[in-house]
């Protein structure tokens, strides 16, 4: 494999739940740390809803690895954002045999 050009700063985040004040929760983001990062545009699509068209693409994120456990190696369910931009963990996996790269499948989505 060849060495990928980590020329880009994302923040990971996850999520937390907090109490509404009314006996709910609330979603919110916490960060985590910054990770540098080659981003790759795969497919994108757009649905059409009811009320609102929503586009979506599929980024492939390629990251230094972390062990697992570590809070700086992503997992499904956290994002990676890049200013107002949010990329929404998919799946992880490493991207080359000796494991010194973490492949993350990440949707984008946003209204239009």
């Amino acid at each position: 494999m060849i060495a990928p050009c980590l020329n880009r700063a994302l923040t990971l985040e996850t999520r937390v739940r907090l109490p509404d004040g009314a006996g709910g929760f609330s979603d919110s983001w916490q960060a985590l740390g910054q990770l540098w990062a080659e981003m790759r545009a795969g497919a994108g699509r757009n649905a059409a809803g009811e009320e609102v068209s929503l586009s979506s693409t599929l980024h492939r994120v390629i990251l230094r690895a972390a062990p697992p456990g570590a809070t700086a190696r992503p997992v499904p369910g956290q994002r990676l954002t890049s200013g107002t931009r949010h990329f929404v963990i998919l799946s992880v996996t490493e991207a080359d045999p000796a494991g010194r790269y973490l492949l993350c499948i990440t949707k984008e989505e946003f209204p239009t």
